[in-house]
């Protein structure tokens, strides 16, 4: 129709007769150009309306208006409305619909309006209130809106479909949708189907689900047919249900579709693709993304944003790669965000970056703030600060969220002076920080276990306000927290009290949490006594309580408590049982707690490191090999746990073994491994292989030894019978050795007889460590085995001069599931005659094998 109206106003215009164009013909045409935003061929057509004399027609002067409003030509628009000599409610409201396009000028509409009222001839109409509405909700100017309902009402307006839609579309976008919308809606005489979907959206919009439904139900009632927007509005309801509801709703709404052909409209497959994503159904959302024909923006950014939030990483990268490819669609902001995240959890940095370099050649990219947010926070997930940093700065209008990032990007990687520098220039530009950023704030100081920092951010939350609005209570918890772990529990019971009113599960955790880390059991369980609700943390903090202070049955009983409560142990609790295996010596409930872990499928790497190691402390080295060698992803504490349970049953070989593995497949060690396997070598006499490994912390792993790794090579020289090369390693030690690499020194020489070389250690070991009662009585036996008694005398009247009291010796065995303890001295066990009975019988039986 277009191009006809062009052919015939040219044919016209060029006729050799000289006829002149019509004025109907004029005013399509106008109209032709408004459509395409054809401002240069309108302009020629308002100069020849001009020569015509054809300015002073309504029709035409309302479509060369109509033409620049659409054509976004404002002020030639004002000054043409300026020249008409008759402004009718039709003029006015094509005024206000080409100002009313763009957010800038709001209030040149809301005066336009104004004046408006003010001339008689020109009262507002439906279409008019249309136009100011959305403009009133755009602005945040609810008085302004609520001022125009008046108007309508008492114009009679109010009934009118078209202002009751926009009336309805007002109030459920400024949060009002409860009374206010429903209440307009209630009033439309004549409901069509864009007041059903402008009243569900609204629902929608502001959470109320279960209504928007129940409303989408009664529309069914109804004579009103819903359309492809009904179905697109009311798919993310179904969405919020519960899965197999939800998918079966979902279903019949997708089969509604079908039967009514309302699939044809491309967002009502991208809404069915979406709502399928949404409720995990990926191989239905699949199915629908490749039938469709034609797929828009909306359809590429529904499917990779599915992919990406069901744990789809690599799918979503391919599927964003084909999206590259499309020269129709490109990728914008919202594909940006949605690929991203999937590139932090692939550890995809250099995919990462080419995108990035997409937005660099992307200027619309390149100045979205959000973008730049995105970017910086990818390089921050990624440990690449300086990268995050370099992002941060290239944003054009960085906003409280750029700083929140990057704060956070730098307390991820315990950068504090790059922390502290930002925040100060945050606060020198101007930048007023949020609850994120105080937050922000008080995880890293207690992170890095500075009290004083956190005692000064917790004056900024005061006197910023934060503790009056509704965040109180999650800024509480963190406080709580962050004193706790810098264990200043007199500050953190302080808070905890204050929040009295106000507590939940999270703030009593993060209290028993920190009387746990110090010490403070009785404290925990008191907290936990008083807790009203509880999740699987709080029985996970107390299960560890008891096992981290030996109490190995009331551990056991607060696991079984935890289960008859039908709570559901994750890997946090089995790793929190674990220790009490160790301790009771149970391969038994060693072995039940495996079962459980694979029934329950968890696949934590530090779980499975912990197992090993317990099975290795429980002497079954055998279980730990297989497991460890049944791990396909080891990492260095599963390695470091296999090289300890070797050195623990003086394997030193395959400690060895493992450890040069380990190294073969680029994983660095620490000095936990190297620890182990320098145990390893000493227990194993590879004293040559052990010097190799000590000498290469150095000079290889440029780090300098720890003071276990001392001892561990003064024990590798001693136990070769290398006792004066092992002393003059002590005293060629760079550092002063402590109790613990004197006490083997000492132990050494018990064994060799070394009994001067001994009385000399043994001096420098009670410098360091007097109350140990382990180290007189070891330089006691030294003497005793060379019959020095004055030498025994001697020890034993220290012993005495500083109350030193040995304790008693303790066993235990597990037999048929039964933890039978043995304490030296003590006859209380049940079954000790049958024991003694048996134990003379063995004693016998040796002694009768000894006299052969």
């Amino acid at each position: 129709m277009k191009n006809g109206a062009l052919t015939l106003l040219l044919q016209q215009i060029r006729c050799p007769l000289g006829t002149k164009p019509d004025y109907e013909v004029f005013a399509d045409t106008l109209r032709c150009c408004a459509a395409i935003s054809d401002i240069k061929l309108g302009k020629g057509l308002h100069s020849h309306v001009v020569k015509l004399g054809h300015l002073s027609c309504q029709l035409v002067s309302k479509a060369l208006l109509n033409m620049y409003a659409k054509c976004k030509a404002l002020d030639d628009c004002r000054n043409l409305f300026g020249q008409m000599s008759h402004g009718d409610a039709v003029t006015w409201n094509i005024l206000l619909s080409g100002f009313a396009v763009s957010r800038t000028h709001d209030t040149e509409v809301m005066r336009l309006f104004n004046a408006m009222n003010i001339i008689e001839d020109s009262k507002p109409t439906s279409i008019t209130i249309a136009i100011i509405l959305p403009v009133c909700t755009r602005s945040g100017a609810l008085g302004a809106g609520k001022s125009v309902h008046s108007f309508a009402v008492k114009s009679g307006l109010e009934s009118h479909t078209l202002v009751g839609n926009a009336l309805i579309s007002m109030y459920a976008k400024s949060g009002h949708v409860s009374e206010d919308a429903y209440s307009v809606f209630r009033g439309i005489a004549e409901k069509d189907v864009v007041s059903w979907n402008a009243m569900i959206a609204g629902l929608v919009e502001n959470r109320y689900m279960q209504e928007a439904f129940e409303l989408f139900c009664c529309m069914l009632h109804a004579t009103t047919v819903p359309n492809y927007a009904t179905i697109a509005n009311i798919l993310p309801v179904c969405a919020c249900l519960k899965e197999h509801f939800a998918y079966r709703l979902g279903k019949e709404i997708h089969c509604y579709a079908l039967r009514n052909d309302l699939v044809a409209d491309i967002s009502v497959i991208n809404a069915l693709v979406s709502f399928y994503l949404r409720i995990g159904r990926m191989r239905e959302a699949e199915y629908l993304f490749q039938r469709m024909r034609f797929k828009d923006m909306v359809s590429w950014n529904s499917i990779i944003a599915g992919y990406t939030s069901n744990g789809e990483w690599l799918k979503a990268l391919k599927l964003f790669h084909e999206f590259m490819s499309m020269e129709m669609v490109r990728p914008d902001s919202v594909t940006i965000f949605s690929i991203l995240p999937a590139c932090v959890h692939l550890k995809y940095l250099k995919v990462g970056k080419q995108i990035h370099g997409y937005i660099v050649r992307n200027p619309t990219l390149r100045e979205d703030t959000a973008v730049g947010n995105a970017l910086l926070t990818f390089y921050g997930k990624l440990s690449e600060t300086e990268a995050a940093f370099r992002a941060f700065m290239s944003i054009c209008t960085r906003d409280l969220i750029s700083w929140n990032a990057m704060l956070d990007a730098f307390a991820e990687n315990w950068d504090e002076t790059k922390f502290v520098e930002l925040l100060r220039s945050m606060f020198i530009e101007g930048i007023r920080p949020d609850s994120v950023t105080i937050l922000t704030t008080v995880h890293f100081c207690a992170t890095i276990s500075r009290v004083d920092n956190v005692k000064e951010t917790h004056c900024l939350a005061i006197k910023s306000g934060f503790f009056l609005v509704h965040s109180e209570t999650k800024l509480g918890n963190a406080l709580l927290d962050a004193y706790a772990k810098c264990a200043n529990m007199e500050y953190a019971f302080k808070i905890f009290e204050s929040l009295a009113e106000k507590r939940n599960v999270v703030t009593c955790n993060s209290m028993i949490s920190g009387f746990v880390n110090c010490g403070s059991h009785d404290a925990a369980h008191s907290v936990f006594k008083r807790m009203s609700e509880r999740d699987i943390t709080t029985w996970n903090l107390m299960v560890r309580a008891y096992a981290e202070n030996e109490c190995a049955g009331q551990a056991l009983s607060m696991f079984h408590e935890l289960q008859s409560h039908a709570m559901k142990p994750d890997a946090v609790t089995v790793m929190s049982l674990l220790p009490v295996c160790a301790q009771i010596g149970s391969v038994h409930l060693l072995r039940q707690c495996h079962g459980y872990v694979v029934r329950a499928c968890f696949e934590d790497v530090r779980l499975m490191g912990a197992l090993l190691d317990i099975y290795s402390r429980c002497g079954n080295i055998s279980c730990a090999y297989k497991l460890f060698h049944l791990t396909p992803q080891k990492d260095l504490v599963m390695f470091t746990a296999m090289v300890g349970g070797y050195a623990m049953h003086g394997m030193g070989e395959e400690a060895l073994e493992v450890f040069y593995h380990m190294l073969t497949l680029g994983v660095k060690p620490d000095h936990v491994i190297i620890t182990a396997v320098l145990s390893a070598c000493s227990h194993a006499g590879l004293v040559d292989e052990g010097l190799k490994i000590f000498d290469a912390i150095d000079k290889v792993q440029r780090v300098k030894p720890t003071m276990n790794q001392y001892a561990c090579v003064v024990d590798l020289l001693a136990r070769g019978g290398r006792i004066n090369d092992a002393y003059a390693f002590v005293k060629r030690m760079p550092i002063e050795a402590d109790a613990n690499v004197w006490g083997t020194l000492l132990g050494a020489c018990r064994n060799y007889h070394e009994v001067e070389l001994g009385r000399a250690v043994a001096d420098h070991l009670f410098k360091v460590e007097t109350n140990n009662i382990g180290n007189y009585v070891v330089m006691s036996n030294l003497y005793a085995a060379n019959a020095k008694w004055d030498g025994v005398m001697e020890m034993r009247r220290l012993m005495r001069a500083r109350d030193l009291k040995k304790p008693a010796g303790c066993s235990w065995v597990e037999v048929e599931g039964t933890k039978n303890v043995f304490i030296a001295g003590d006859s209380s066990h049940p079954q000790r005659t049958s024991i003694h009975r048996t134990l003379s019988v063995i004693d016998q039986q040796i002694k009768e094998l000894l006299q052969f």
